[in-house]
């Protein structure tokens, strides 16, 4: 396989008017939501498609130098020209030449991200395929994906109670949301969680806030008491309590607590995610946009798959062609037992609308009762619309602010 063409879209949704989230010391605003929709194209004319990582642009911005139109000229530009002259005969001849070109960690494993997912999508359409076989190294018929309603940002603990009380009732089994109200607040909140949802559903805390807030960051004490306060109420895990690549509080947290802890999505590079996997994490959440696409993120699934303490369970947050490409990657683990299914939408149970998340594809999916069937066409096993390109272009600017009070 020889790639004669690498587009990158960088695309917007806007969220009119823009709506204000009130966290502990300031104030959240969303004023839209940003998507890379990745295009490779080989010498023979066969298309793969991939999906970026979308920059946050948010809060105290945790990496430097990776806006999205210096991804997309790099894609197009530099990584473009080192393959082009490559005959590709495996994924890792698309991550070997890419590291020839000296990139900055996280670059680097976003841009051997997309391209490895584009290939293994065409890959699949050339075999007659799904990726999922291509992956696993047996056969694999899977069956629907249990997802985890992923929801809940800065809103008062009633609001959360309400969300997780609606997602139940649509079939989900599962619900993540996102604290930072405060020490207090938060305790509040999962509380009443548990008291909307009783035994009917797992429950898990994003809790990424909590190190971003400046001066009003938890203190690791903080967390500790937060920790142990909030055993009571029986989270599934505590997602990014402490700050990413800070092996070391991972580790004295998880001396301190009983709670499941989780992370990885943060993570510049496939190795930063097997060094968390170290750490007494019990759930790794690694994820193909950022960790170096499905052969980054497999080298991850096969180090959690003969462990009893740590399993890897994917980060997924955008479109549903990043729903698709990391549920490929879940149905051929060997014990991966649930997939992030992020709920965009005006009602009760979504976040804010970000009707592009649907958009990109042609394809209805089948999500009911909380699952998902995986598409068994050949690649992605998805149509992507490139009509998106024209219906939702870049708008300049953060796509999030965080305002603090002073």
């Amino acid at each position: 396989m020889r790639l004669s063409e690498v587009t990158v879209h960088t695309l917007s949704s806007p969220i009119e008017p823009s709506q204000e989230r009130r966290f502990h010391g300031g104030v959240r605003r969303l004023h839209k939501r940003d998507f890379v929709l990745v295009r490779v194209e080989t010498a023979d004319g066969e298309v793969g498609y991939a999906p970026g990582a979308a920059t946050s642009s948010a809060m105290r911005e945790y990496f430097d130098g990776t806006a999205h139109d210096d991804f997309a000229e790099l894609v197009e530009g530099r990584v473009r020209d080192a393959l082009a002259g490559v005959d590709i005969e495996a994924p890792e001849d698309v991550a070997e030449t890419v590291r020839d070109l000296g990139l900055p960690t996280k670059l680097e494993s976003e841009a051997i991200g997309v391209i490895d997912v584009a290939y293994y999508d065409i890959l699949g359409k050339r075999l007659g395929a799904p990726v999922y076989a291509l992956l696993a190294d047996r056969e694999v018929d899977p069956d629907p994906l249990e997802l985890y309603a992923s929801a809940g940002m800065y809103m008062e603990p009633e609001g959360y109670a309400e969300q997780a009380r609606v997602l139940r009732d649509r079939g989900f089994g599962a619900y993540k949301y996102r604290p930072g109200l405060g020490v207090e607040a938060d305790e509040r909140t999962l509380r009443l969680v548990r008291e909307a949802v009783g035994d009917d559903m797992d429950v898990m805390v994003d809790a990424h806030t909590w190190w971003k807030l400046g001066d009003r960051s938890y203190g690791f004490e903080q967390v500790v008491e937060l920790l142990d306060a909030s055993g009571a109420h029986d989270p599934y895990w505590i997602e990014e309590p402490v700050e990413p690549a800070d092996y070391d509080a991972y580790e004295r947290l998880a001396e301190r607590t009983g709670l499941p802890l989780a992370g990885g999505e943060s993570e510049e590079s496939v190795e930063g995610l097997l060094r968390l996997a170290e750490t007494g994490v019990s759930y790794l959440q690694g994820d193909t946009r950022h960790h170096a696409g499905f052969t980054g993120c497999w080298r991850a699934v096969e180090a959690c798959a003969d462990r009893e303490d740590v399993t890897f369970v994917p980060h997924n947050f955008g479109t549903q062609l990043g729903l698709v490409t990391n549920a490929h990657l879940v149905a051929a683990s060997p014990e991966s037992p649930m997939l992030e299914y992020p709920v965009f939408g005006e009602d009760r149970g979504g976040m804010y609308p970000f009707p592009l998340a649907e958009d990109v594809l042609r394809d209805e999916l089948t999500v009911e009762n909380g699952t998902f069937e995986v598409p068994d066409g050949p690649g992605l096993g998805v149509e992507v619309n490139e009509n998106v390109v024209e219906e939702y272009p870049y708008i300049e600017g953060a796509w999030t602010e965080f305002v603090y009070d002073d």
